[in-house]
């Protein structure tokens, strides 16, 4: 296949956006969705070296998308980018967050706005993804990655389990917006996942968490990325709904 092929074939496969997409559930994603053949638009922030890992190993003919999801004016930057590299958005996966712990009283203020920002990034994003692509082509797939403690609470990180809760509502509310159309809004609620972050928890905080679990163990990062892939390529009747992966933890 010549290079005009290649080109050619490129800009009509479809293309897959995932936010925080470097490290994580979010490399995950960007991995399964690679395979089921899409091109991946991987975002990320600092983790430059894990997206251009994923990028040489599983999505040669994706493309790496810099942008702190705080800032408007990056997101524009990026919206613009996406364009000129893709020219369409079929998928986007708003994953991106950022996790502040500490109690309500020790907590700044600052560091409340932090986590506020990415979920206006996330809001952001989304318009500009539906206004620029979804929309003027009547089809799209937007999958939010919540979390379970949206729904259950967890001491000293009220921050983040508002922000979870909110990307929940948000994924109903926009799904009645979008009514009428073939535009499909989904949460996917992660539960306990063997990540960086809950590696570094001490042993007797895990085994207490895995104590509450039924299936007895954290989940991977990959079992959440098929949900999202999942919901990606078939799914063709769910709308408007969070998705429980959390081994039994919590049912919803």
């Amino acid at each position: 296949m010549n290079r005009e092929s290649k080109s050619r074939d490129s800009q009509e496969r479809p293309v897959a956006i995932v936010t925080g997409g470097g490290t994580g559930i979010g490399a995950a994603c960007c991995r399964a969705l690679a395979r089921q053949g899409f091109r991946v638009g991987i975002h990320y922030r600092n983790s430059e070296k894990g997206a251009r890992k994923i990028l040489e190993e599983e999505a040669q003919d994706g493309f790496l998308l810099k942008a702190d999801l705080a800032d408007i004016e990056e997101i524009e930057a990026m919206v613009r980018e996406i364009k000129e590299k893709a020219g369409r958005v079929d998928v986007l996966v708003n994953n991106a967050g950022v996790s502040i712990n500490s109690d309500i009283i020790s907590m700044k203020v600052e560091e409340f706005d932090r986590q506020r920002e990415i979920v206006r990034g996330s809001w952001y994003l989304t318009k500009r993804v539906l206004r620029l692509f979804m929309l003027r082509k009547g089809k799209g797939r937007i999958i939010n990655i919540t979390s379970v403690v949206g729904h259950t609470g967890n001491g000293g990180q009220i921050p983040y389990t508002m922000e979870k809760a909110a990307l929940d509502a948000f994924t109903r509310s926009l799904s009645k917006e979008l009514q009428g159309r073939d535009i499909l809004v989904n949460s996917v609620a992660p539960g306990f996942i063997d990540t960086e972050m809950t590696r570094d928890l001490p042993e007797e905080i895990k085994q207490r968490i895995m104590d509450n679990i039924p299936l007895g163990r954290l989940g991977s990062a990959g079992e959440i990325a098929d949900v999202a892939a999942f919901l990606a390529t078939s799914g063709t009747y769910i709308n408007g709904t969070v998705i429980h992966v959390n081994g039994g933890l919590y049912g919803g």
